[in-house]
């Protein structure tokens, strides 16, 4: 498979070809969880993103904390909280304190469904990464928590 990896030459700059191939593997993993999601559950990453922000707040959340959170369109979150609605997982509420705006929470059927995926989902995760020893894994993440904060200072900046 040919990706943006693949054409790096050796005179391009060192942050390029770590940039691609953080890149690369993203891609390759997500893939991975997007056709598993697809065939184990009959699901995609999005509605599975969805209701993993509702799973971590019990009172759930209004459509513009949803988009948000999942840095996607209003649009988007309403067109997936449409069909999890349609299929019992999720229900709208009117918001405590904003009569223009509804609240999102799973329903017991929803909180039931996703658990069972987010266990399954855990194992593939677990999975994708067997490549690394504990060692690499705790080096890689210690790397990436120190890229962090410089990045997060670069976006407020911005």
């Amino acid at each position: 498979m040919v990706d943006h990896e693949s054409r790096v030459a050796d005179d391009h700059h060192q942050a390029i070809k770590l940039w691609l191939r953080m890149l690369a593997c993203t891609t390759r993993i997500e893939n991975v969880i997007r056709q598993r999601l697809r065939s184990e559950f009959g699901t995609t990453l999005p509605r599975f993103d969805l209701l993993a922000q509702l799973d971590r707040e019990p009172e759930g959340l209004s459509m513009g904390e949803l988009s948000a959170r999942m840095m996607v369109t209003g649009g988007n979150v309403t067109g997936i909280v449409d069909q999890l609605e349609g299929e019992g997982l999720v229900v709208r509420e009117d918001h405590p304190s904003d009569r223009r705006a509804f609240r999102v929470r799973l329903t017991p059927a929803g909180r039931r469904q996703f658990r069972r995926m987010a266990s399954v989902h855990e194992t593939w995760i677990v999975e994708l990464f067997d490549g690394w020893n504990a060692a690499q894994k705790a080096q890689v993440h210690e790397l990436l928590a120190t890229l962090k904060p410089h990045l997060t200072r670069l976006q407020e900046n911005a």
